[in-house]
């Protein structure tokens, strides 16, 4: 009986091998599926699984490329494509596949924290017009790839997500600032666009940076050591949360309930430490790396926020990111298109400043000014729509070379003249204006760098502040402050920057 049994497992295990076998394991990224927009215009790299050895070819619209699997990876390139669709695909090895509904037009990655990943429908505060919205949203040929949430100390290689077809249901889950920027790129260029939104709320910028290149940079690689830190602490903090839970939460309760009285705003209820794990790089090895080295046409990305009070480190930290994406997806210097972020009670413009400055550190860049669009008690502002129109602008000038005006007006020097300071932009556009009045948001200063409010008016192509509290003049600031205000546009409606012009 027990011979008899061995036999029999014998046997089964040899069927599950011969199984495994006949069944092989040709399979493409999660990336190369059905719905997918494909870049068009460049070399476009396809890649999966396969078993060791084993031949892969790649069929698509005429083009037939075959390669060989090592080390159970594959991958081989597309000859540049034209706009257009749909197509399938048929991806075989041992086995065959076949990826249906594929679109070709323009790739974009929708990357950063909270305000690039919400999303239009449902959720936290409504989006402004969200519901009218949403019922115009029927855009076959707008497509996103959702990356799940997902930090990792080590990199990652396929996302597991799939292509959403914009309609009135699937668009309630795109990136609001997203599909704003897609739908008004779509009006223009008439082409599929497909989003790679890739965005986790309440993270700073080396969460998306390479541990390498952290540690390589003398003025970050403490971030990566304060990351090893916090990792080792974690679990002797987690053990003191919960030994002093009772004490914590009875001293809450009864803060909560003296405030209740009188006026004042609550307490934090006691919560557990946060768990650091997958803190510098973790978001790159996890959310970023699986799309490389996906054919893109650039990135737009809003982040910033969750780097507030290290403006200064966010000078070398933000261009870094940038050129560490670039160096690592090897597409050149693709467009990258930035949101500064928007005006709110805790919002230090120093990071306003660190995004205005990474314009002239970093080429083919451009930025998005949200003066006008913010609001001071909510750091998630639901107008969108100006957002993703301005993108679009920028995405219009710098990667489709169209000649229009896509920013507002960038200080660019300024000059003592008398007990005034005639400041200069870039991007004047049409010419500069002063939106629903004077001119507001200016302050000015002497030889003791202390600011008062300033007059400023328009002259041609220049703005002369003066005050009459300052008679030799230093300096010029202009919506220098957390709740940024100030209503300098050109007359493309498009606000300016806010700046100072005694940077440190």
């Amino acid at each position: 009986m027990k011979k008899q049994l061995s036999q029999k497992s014998l046997f089964l295990f040899a069927s599950i091998v011969l199984w495994s076998y006949s069944f092989a394991t040709v399979k493409p990224n999660s990336l190369f599926s059905d719905n997918m927009v494909l870049q068009r215009g460049v070399a476009v790299p396809i890649w999966g699984t396969a078993n060791d050895g084993e031949k892969v070819t790649v069929n698509f619209n005429g083009q037939i490329v075959i390669t060989t699997a090592k080390d159970g990876k594959w991958q081989l390139k597309l000859k540049p494509l034209k706009a257009g669709g749909p197509y399938k695909m048929i991806i075989s090895g041992e086995n065959t596949l076949t990826i249906t509904n594929i679109l070709v037009g323009e790739v974009w990655v929708c990357g950063g924290q909270s305000n690039m990943e919400r999303q239009l429908g449902g959720g936290q505060k409504p989006i402004v017009n969200w519901i009218a919205e949403v019922a115009d949203a029927n855009y076959p040929e707008i497509r996103q790839y959702h990356v799940a949430n997902h930090p990792s100390d080590t990199a990652i290689s396929d996302a597991n997500a799939k292509w959403e077809i914009c309609d009135t249901t699937s668009v309630k889950k795109f990136s609001a600032v997203g599909y704003f920027f897609a739908r008004d790129l779509y009006k223009q260029l008439k082409v599929p666009i497909g989003l790679l939104f890739s965005s986790v709320g309440g993270t700073p910028a080396e969460k998306w940076t390479t541990r390498l290149t952290l540690e390589s940079n003398p003025e970050l690689k403490k971030l990566v050591e304060d990351y090893d830190k916090a990792k080792l602490e974690y679990p002797d903090a987690v053990a003191k949360y919960k030994k002093d839970y009772p004490v914590l939460l009875a001293k809450w309760a009864a803060d909560t309930l003296v405030t209740s009285v009188s006026n004042k705003a609550f307490p934090t209820k006691p919560a557990p430490p946060r768990n650091p794990a997958g803190g510098a790089g973790g978001l790159y090895n996890g959310m970023i790396n699986p799309l490389i080295p996906y054919a893109i046409k650039g990135v737009i990305w809003y982040q910033g926020e969750s780097n507030g009070g290290r403006g200064k480190q966010y000078q070398t930290l933000f261009p870094t990111m940038i050129t560490d994406w670039r160096q690592h997806w090897n597409q050149g210097d693709f467009p990258f298109l930035f949101v500064q972020i928007a005006p709110f009670r805790s919002a230090d413009p120093m990071i306003r400043e660190a995004q205005f400055l990474t314009l002239k550190k970093v080429p083919n860049t451009a930025m998005v000014v949200t003066t006008d669009c913010g609001d001071s008690s909510d750091i998630h502002p639901t107008h969108k729509q100006p957002v993703g129109n301005r993108l679009s602008l920028a995405a219009r000038a710098l990667a489709y070379n169209e000649k229009i005006e896509y920013s507002g007006p960038l200080y660019k020097s300024f000059e003592v003249k008398g007990n005034t300071i005639e400041l200069s932009f870039n991007h004047i556009g049409r010419g500069l204006m002063a939106k629903d009045g004077d001119l507001i948001g200016f302050t000015i200063a002497g030889e003791n760098k202390k600011f008062f409010p300033a007059t400023a008016i328009i002259e041609g192509e220049k703005v002369i502040v003066s005050s009459m509290d300052v008679t030799k003049p230093t300096a010029v600031r202009f919506a220098f402050t957390n709740v940024a205000k100030g209503n300098l546009f050109n007359n493309e409606g498009l606000p300016a920057s806010p700046f100072r012009t005694d940077i440190e």
